[in-house]
C-alpha cells in the first residue's frame, strides 16, 4: 500500500502515478498518469516548481487517449 511504503509517503508533491503503468503505443504516454517515460524517469530529480507545472499540464493530456483505436469505429476508419 502507498501509506506503508516510505517512497510513496515522502513530504513532497505527490506523484500522479496510480500504478496503472501501460504506455500508449501512439502517444507514448502512460495511460495511468499521462506522463512520458522521460518525465517518469526524471520525477525524483525535478524541482517542486517543475513538478507543479507538470501536474497542472497533465489534465490537458487526457483527451489524447479518448479516441478509440478499435471496435466498430476503428474498423470503419480503414
Amino acid at each position: 500500500m502507498k501509506e506503508d511504503d516510505p517512497v510513496w509517503s515522502r513530504d513532497e508533491i505527490e506523484s500522479p502515478c496510480i500504478r496503472v503503468c501501460v504506455v500508449h503505443p501512439e502517444t507514448r504516454l502512460c495511460t495511468g498518469c499521462l506522463r512520458s517515460l522521460d518525465e517518469i524517469a526524471a520525477w525524483t530529480r525535478m524541482t517542486p516548481e517543475a513538478r507543479q507545472a507538470l501536474m497542472a499540464e497533465l489534465p490537458t493530456r487526457a483527451a489524447r487517449h479518448k479516441v478509440r483505436r478499435g471496435g466498430r469505429a476503428g474498423r470503419l476508419k480503414r
